[in-house]
């Protein structure tokens, strides 16, 4: 049977995404550019309209994101764009921080030497990224970044956790970014990781990398503040 749809053209192949993925990622990406601020309301007629798919699909997405940490439910107002606190970001930072500088320690101390080359081409994306000013590539440039520091090192339940808290990581690397000299400054200090993983020195590593996440911690509550004050 396979072999005569082949022959005749009528093998129906499937989309690159479904509609249901194209929506999710769209809508994800709206929160994350800030189009939909926190506390903003989710009214899921308007997201029908505005994303092009039925009330089914958006209803599907609205649970994804729930579960992402981007939404949240509230009685009386329905799906709204989950508020990202100060205190919640520094244990989100807190969590990177130890798992990250675990991972680096691990990476300068082990004897493959294909990380290096692999955190330099990472490393790369996200120059790139920055230059062209796409935000977009900046931060999947700086996810592929972590996951070769955890899977180089067979790390897999820690980048299970960082995972977990992968959309919440990208809501706050969306702030920190776009903030003044972070586009020299990252990249600086991840340069640093990868040159103290080259020399195989895992205290170095470790030092670096947390430091590294300490000053997007920084930021971050900088931005918060600012915003308390306005």
């Amino acid at each position: 049977m396979d072999s005569k749809a082949a022959k005749t053209g009528m093998k129906v192949e499937r989309p690159a995404k479904t509609l249901r993925e194209l929506a999710l990622g769209n809508l994800r990406e709206a929160i994350l550019e800030g189009v939909f601020k926190p506390g903003d309301r989710l009214v899921e007629r308007d997201l029908c309209e505005q994303l092009g798919v039925s009330r089914t699909i958006v209803r599907e997405v609205l649970r994804h994101l729930e579960s992402e940490g981007l939404v949240s439910t509230q009685i009386g107002k329905g799906p709204i764009v989950a508020p990202l606190d100060a205190d919640i970001a520094q244990q989100i930072y807190e969590v990177r921080g130890a798992l990250e500088a675990m991972a680096a320690r691990l990476c300068a101390e082990s004897d493959d030497p294909t990380i290096a080359p692999a955190l330099d081409a990472a490393l790369a994306g996200i120059r790139k990224g920055y230059a062209t000013g796409d935000m977009g590539h900046v931060l999947t440039s700086t996810s592929e970044f972590y996951r070769v520091l955890f899977s180089k090192v067979n790390r897999h339940v820690a980048w299970d956790i960082v995972n977990m808290l992968t959309v919440r990581i990208n809501h706050l690397r969306s702030m920190t970014i776009k903030t003044d000299k972070r586009d020299v400054e990252g990249p600086a200090q991840m340069a640093a990781i990868v040159d103290a993983i080259r020399d195989r020195d895992g205290a170095r590593a470790y030092r670096v990398a947390t430091e590294h996440v300490a000053s997007a911690a920084d930021i971050a509550m900088q931005i918060f503040a600012d915003r308390e004050q306005t």
